[in-house]
């Protein structure tokens, strides 16, 4: 297996590479050369299997054994061994047509822990055996930083610095990055918006000197590991339906904001998992749902919702699957990915549409609907939605017609207080949760200046 850049301008290179890389030197997003078929006889042969031992089965389509099998299963079972659940990611039944897969089981509580627990063991992993300096910089709207933050603290070799946008988290995702003390850790909060943050980072990997003298490494859906190793869970969601009630296909309706987890769902459909449609759930930044509805990618103005972890308008992950809307033609991905720098939107053809709406569902949920869908399933099913779950929740409702959906839960409601009360709820706080209330906060207040963040950067990481 040989990965490249969705642009065409990266030598084809392996599995760790790829993964030290990040974002493609060409500032293009790494992709495999050829996605792996699953036939429905290895699906068959995959539903005996373990979410570790499925996790295992699907990397290894794709590492080219430059992990040694044994190493790569330590990592695997290491990974997963601190979550709540001993299903790991438990799916509930809530009736005969709508189940929900539950991702926030880690340590933070929120889907992120599925990839960035492994990610951070294998960044330490690749630290020891190469003797690498490992510099991981990333942003986030919430719940990358915490769970990058958990998967790698006061590990040797490693230094991370996640950039958050100021006051713009929710309380407990601010207290769950900024309350580490390790030294190897460095908040920065920047006055501005999550795409202010990603912009900032995408900046800092397209320049290649200072890169590679700071030995950055990305911990963001930007690295294809990430979107892998979210692609399992759709795999491992369909295997534990019933065979009866899985046997036309399923829909998934997943809360996105940066295309990564949708992306992941997208990857898992080309190489076979039987997916009717993705639906995507947006809230008032809606940048996706009008792509899939109009044919056409461009932001708008920025609103700050009841679901912070998905108010982003330039999603990163959009490249990757404009890509394969492209036919895989790196060229013109480049020549449009340009236009959008340049004119700020793309608009798509007829044949382009037709496609979208082929793969896609998407439905856009205001605040109002966000809460009313809290509020609903918590009276009906006695069922607690996160926010930004029930904006999944509500995009399925408004879309599946009664066809098998699986919602993702991507977050548990501890983390998005602010809105649960506003539905009159008073909930119970994991002991996790509770005590991150009385513990002193690390950060560092920055204005959105790239210069400011810079000077941070240069006093934090050892360079060559």
């Amino acid at each position: 297996m040989k990965y490249t850049s969705t642009r065409g301008k990266v030598p084809a290179c392996g599995f760790i590479d790829t993964f030290l890389m990040g974002l493609g030197d060409d500032g293009g997003l790494m992709i495999p050369a050829t996605i792996p078929a699953i036939s429905s006889q290895t699906l068959a042969e995959w539903q005996r299997l373990s979410f570790q031992d499925l996790m295992l089965a699907v990397f290894s389509l794709y590492t080219n054994d430059e992990i040694p099998a044994e190493d790569l299963k330590d990592l695997v079972y290491t990974s997963y061994a601190g979550f709540r659940s001993p299903e790991v990611l438990p799916l509930t039944k809530l009736n005969d047509s709508l189940y929900i897969l539950e991702l926030f089981h880690g340590p933070t509580f929120a889907f992120k822990d599925v990839a960035l627990q492994l990610m951070g063991n294998l960044y330490a992993y690749v630290a020891k055996k190469q003797n690498k300096v490992i510099n991981i910089l990333g942003a986030t709207s919430g719940d990358t930083g915490a769970a990058a933050i958990s998967g790698v603290r006061g590990k040797e070799g490693i230094q991370i610095c996640i950039l958050h946008p100021h006051e713009k988290v929710s309380r407990v995702q601010e207290l769950q990055m900024t309350t580490v003390q390790d030294d190897n850790v460095l908040n920065l909060s920047v006055k501005g918006n999550f795409d202010d943050c990603q912009g900032i980072i995408k900046e800092l990997f397209a320049d290649l000197e200072f890169k590679n003298k700071y030995h950055l490494r990305a911990i963001n859906s930007i690295n294809f590991v990430r979107i892998l190793a979210q692609s399992v869970y759709y795999f491992y969601a369909y295997l534990q339906l019933p065979e009866g009630v899985r046997a036309g296909g399923v829909n998934f309706s997943i809360p996105t904001g940066n295309f990564g987890n949708i992306f992941s769902g997208y990857l898992a459909k080309r190489m076979g998992l039987p997916i009717n449609k993705l639906i995507l759930a947006t809230n008032e930044n809606n940048i996706l749902q009008r792509f899939v509805h109009d044919g056409i990618y461009m932001p708008d103005k920025f609103h700050s919702t009841y679901s912070p972890s998905m108010d982003i308008q330039i999603a990163s992950n959009f490249e990757r699957y404009l890509y394969y809307l492209c036919d895989e033609d790196a060229n013109e991905v480049a020549e449009r990915m340009e236009r959008f720098k340049a004119e700020g939107r793309l608009e798509f053809n007829e044949a382009e549409r037709e496609k979208i709406l082929s793969d896609f569902g998407a439905h856009s949920v205001n605040g109002a609907e966000c809460l009313n869908t809290i509020q609903a399933y918590k009276d009906r099913y006695d069922y607690l939605l996160d926010p930004h779950t029930a904006c999944g929740i509500a995009a399925a409702e408004a879309d599946r017609k009664d066809k098998l959906t699986v919602s993702l839960a991507t977050a548990h409601p501890a983390k998005f207080d602010e809105a649960i009360r506003l539905c009159g709820i008073k909930q119970s706080f994991p002991e996790a949760v509770r005590e991150l209330f009385d513990k002193p906060q690390r950060q560092v207040v920055l204005d959105n200046n790239k210069e400011d963040i810079v000077e941070q950067l240069v006093r934090f990481y050892p360079a060559d």
